[in-house]
């Protein structure tokens, strides 16, 4: 499970801080991410990064998450807490069996990702709940070229060690908090565009995070000191 404490940082540093109770997360709420992992032919541990951030955006985007639409309320009910995403993995029949829960589900590079409309987390479908939280931990393989932009370019932290569950809800964070500080006619680019999203490594972090627009420091409650910045995120293009 993975939370972000803030929207967009004042710093960018990453910090340890002691978890403090917030009353906006009584009770929790989250959005589930569910991976699909077969034996035979696994993901890749970056394309599965990539796909659930997109997955994230393209759900907060739909038209059913709008002022309007039925998803409306469960996303602005989840986004006056913190942000938890929850990854888990799926194999066989479990995989079809989630897509007739309410969500959106993206394949990309091979990996494929379903976020699902948010909900509090005492109250997981069962069809979800079932499904194992530890464990998803990827091989990773080459990156991708870049995609034609605009884009997405989503950086972890180099110096955090993460299972590609707890990275592929940091790269969701990431992705949200981007979305939601873009100005209006960069989102929509992006958007229009299929959010798509890279995952990058390579380049120092120190140059990631002067160039982010956003950033993401984790709420502790897996994997991670509370306050850690896991990942940043900007637009390309």
């Amino acid at each position: 499970m993975a939370a972000v404490t803030g929207r967009v940082p004042d710093g960018w540093n990453t910090s340890r801080v002691r978890p403090e109770y917030d009353p906006r997360d009584d009770p929790p709420w989250a959005m589930q991410l569910v991976v699909r992992v077969e034996k035979s032919d696994p993901p890749d541990h970056g394309a599965v990064c990539a796909a659930a951030a997109t997955a994230v955006v393209r759900l907060l985007a739909d038209p059913r998450a709008a002022a309007d639409g039925p998803w409306h309320d469960a996303v602005r009910e989840w986004e006056s807490r913190r942000i938890r995403k929850v990854a888990r993995r799926a194999r066989g029949v479990r995989w079809p069996d989630v897509q007739e829960l309410p969500g959106v589900t993206v394949d990309e590079d091979g990996a494929q990702v379903r976020a699902f409309v948010p909900g509090p987390v005492a109250d997981v479908p069962p069809r979800i709940a079932k499904l194992q939280v530890a464990g998803l931990d990827l091989a990773a393989g080459e990156p991708p070229p870049a995609p034609p932009e605009p884009y997405a370019e989503i950086a972890l932290n180099p110096a955090v060690t993460m299972t590609t569950g707890k990275a592929a809800a940091q790269c969701g964070h990431a992705a949200h908090l981007l979305l939601r500080a873009l100005p209006a006619r960069a989102r929509r680019r992006w958007l229009d565009a299929g959010a798509r999203v890279r995952v990058v490594r390579g380049v120092p972090w120190d140059e990631h995070v002067r160039r982010s627009t956003a950033a993401v420091r984790d709420g502790g409650f897996t994997e991670v000191p509370p306050g850690t910045m896991t990942a940043v995120a900007r637009l390309v293009g």
